[in-house]
């Protein structure tokens, strides 16, 4: 949010005059800060459902950060979640959850995963609603079940479904205080590949991904590697690299450990040579679209000793009403942000040139989802990446490949900033945190999906976007 609404949110003044004009004045949010130690540090509080099945995993997480965990002394599962957590190693303490309590927590979290039926849903309830307002500025309340679609009954069924739809809306009560809310859903057998994603979800990287769901799969297990250095000794191609999102993801791949290989048109030469120096990667210009590039793609890579992680950030606007679209706009867009992605990714596999375990991520957008004024051409594109995620997914897991989508909301780019002052800061305001994200945001959920631990992750499609109200 650097511009002028954030620079009134800086001092006591300009809080007090867009309180007075009835604009919201949001909490910053945390961001992944390099100092931490380990992925979480606060007051943690965890509940679970009878018969829950992730206790012993979550538990094991847990131990590995810095959390300070407690748990509902007078709840029915309470001698299950103290069992749980010693089994780990982990210190729990009971403590009676009630409205007016002194306690605060950074995070709430809640095995609901031995649901059975839409009954068992008033535990829910009778987690939350005691202790809602104990909520932190910046925390989380985190809810882990089984997809529903693998459920042994359609009333098992029923009740795992739910579980979106009441993170989605704590989501939008909670969002007031940056504070965001998830779902994770793990498959049977999957509990394994929890890691990566409850890391994700519960840490400061995750602050702009609000109302969403993250499924596991099974796969086979890796132990989590550094948080401060999860893709070390990786190489990865980022599209579109020298700028805006592309430039963060870049930045924010290299930081993680990887080696980076940037792609741009020659135009952006100037920027992609000085994004690529400060980061110590590689850089290859090409046009994705040519007929060229995939093989270009594949023999540079290979130079590096073949690719771990594939970005496909590069994409295009060429906005106009249908009526009035010219063919080649509408050709160009579908050309760039989804046949190219396809004639690469072809060639990388086709060459050998993805290495095992190698992870495929795609942007796609919040207009991809919700459609928009002026951009059939591109919101095609863009519902097409995800379209070919799902499909690719089970597929490309076959051969021991995973890949995802981000879609973005309103994020803050040079893009951004050429919108028209009161249209950009409506546009800000039009989710759940009420602010723009920043190029970060989608970066850290790209690093979440090429991170070795996530090799469980596979077919997501996550929006990045604050929980925005378009596509909602």
């Amino acid at each position: 949010m650097s511009n002028f609404y954030e620079t009134m949110l800086n001092n006591n003044l300009g809080r007090s005059l867009l309180k007075t004009a009835g604009l919201p004045t949001p909490i910053d949010l945390k961001r992944y800060n390099p100092s931490q130690e380990t992925y979480f540090e606060g007051k943690v509080l965890v509940g679970a459902c009878k018969n829950a099945a992730l206790l012993g995993d979550l538990f094991r997480n847990l131990k590995a950060s810095k959390a300070t965990v407690y748990f509902p002394a007078a709840a029915k599962t309470a001698a299950d979640i103290l069992a749980a957590a010693n089994k780990a190693g982990v210190r729990a303490i009971g403590v009676e959850t009630k409205k007016g309590m002194s306690e605060k927590f950074d995070a709430f979290v809640f095995d609901a995963s031995g649901f059975e039926s839409g009954a068992d849903l008033n535990q829910l309830y009778y987690f939350f609603n005691p202790v809602m307002r104990q909520l932190n500025s910046n925390g989380r309340a985190l809810v882990l079940g089984r997809p529903h679609m693998k459920a042994a009954t359609g009333e098992q069924a029923a009740a795992m479904r739910a579980l979106e739809g009441f993170t989605r809306s704590v989501a939008k009560e909670i969002g007031k205080k940056s504070s965001t809310s998830l779902t994770i859903y793990v498959e049977e057998g999957a509990e394994a590949n929890l890691d990566s994603s409850f890391r994700f979800a519960i840490s400061a990287k995750s602050c702009y991904v609000d109302g969403q769901t993250i499924t596991v799969s099974k796969a086979a297990a890796s132990e989590y590697p550094d948080w401060h250095k999860p893709l070390a000794g990786k190489v990865a191609l980022v599209t579109g690299a020298a700028r805006g999102i592309g430039e963060s993801i870049a930045r924010t791949l290299a930081r993680d450990g990887a080696k980076v290989l940037g792609l741009d048109i020659p135009p952006a030469e100037k920027d992609l040579s000085r994004v690529i120096a400060e980061i110590g990667g590689e850089m290859l210009l090409a046009d994705i679209s040519s007929k060229e590039a995939p093989q270009q793609i594949s023999d540079k890579l290979k130079e590096m000793g073949g690719g771990d992680i594939i970005v496909h950030n590069a994409g295009v606007t060429r906005d106009k009403t249908l009526a009035n679209m010219p063919e080649h706009w509408w050709n160009m867009t579908i050309d760039i942000n989804l046949l190219a992605e396809e004639h690469i990714n072809d060639a990388l596999l086709a060459n050998g040139t993805l290495n095992k375990g190698g992870s495929i991520i795609c942007v796609s957008s919040m207009n991809g989802i919700a459609g928009q004024l002026g951009q059939t051409n591109y919101a095609a594109s863009k519902a097409g990446v995800i379209g070919y995620v799902q499909y690719m997914a089970p597929v490309l897991a076959e051969k021991g490949f995973t890949i995802n989508a981000v879609a973005p909301g309103f994020i803050e780019t040079q893009m951004t900033d050429a919108i028209p002052f009161m249209t950009r800061e409506v546009g800000r305001r039009l989710n759940s945190l009420s602010q723009g994200g920043k190029p970060v945001d989608v970066a850290e959920t790209i690093a979440f999906f090429g991170n070795p631990a996530s090799n469980g992750v596979t077919g997501n499609i996550v929006r990045v976007c604050g929980q925005s109200l378009v596509g909602a």
